[in-house]
């Protein structure tokens, strides 16, 4: 029966990211999570985002912070992304869904503790070994995925340089 649940949450999951998808196309906005305006070029200091984003990743330091109100409150931490061929996609999206116990529908069940999912096809901050690469997900330490999954809500603005 926990199962049956497990895919039936799994399918909503999914469905939410198409009409988000579609929505966003359907407006002109871009993909599911994808913000093309970018409100304020004010760059946070010791990040490369600005001062609208609420979760910052910078991919070439390996490095994510928290941001509220302009400020870093919680960062730098260290994470892990793509790979090669499974990149994680660089741009501005919006959180679109949380999930403190999921299991990855694409990849054989695998864990992935706290997600907060921000971009299209199911990319998200989790809980993960950051000794390896993911398949486009933001990789974090556990206090760090938990503190993460708490601070970012519905629409959150991440941004991924």
């Amino acid at each position: 029966m926990a199962e049956i649940d497990s895919r039936t949450a799994r399918r909503t999951r999914r469905r939410r990211a198409l009409a988000v998808t579609a929505a966003g196309l359907f407006l002109g906005l871009g993909a599911a999570g994808t913000a093309l305006a970018v409100p304020d070029t004010t760059t946070v200091p010791g990040t490369p985002c600005s001062e609208a984003a609420q979760a910052c990743v910078d991919l070439a330091s390996d490095q994510a912070w928290i941001i509220e109100n302009g400020a870093v409150t919680y960062g730098p931490v260290d994470i892990s992304h793509g790979g090669q061929g499974t990149e994680t996609p660089t741009g501005d999206f919006a959180v679109y869904d949380k999930d403190a116990d999921h299991y990855s529908a694409e990849f054989d069940g695998a864990p992935m503790p706290w997600s907060v999912f921000f971009a299209p096809g199911g990319i998200a901050f989790h809980e993960g070994d950051r000794n390896s690469t993911s398949a486009g997900c933001v990789k974090l330490r556990s206090h760090d995925a938990t503190v993460f999954f708490g601070k970012l809500d519905q629409n959150a603005r991440v941004e991924v340089r």
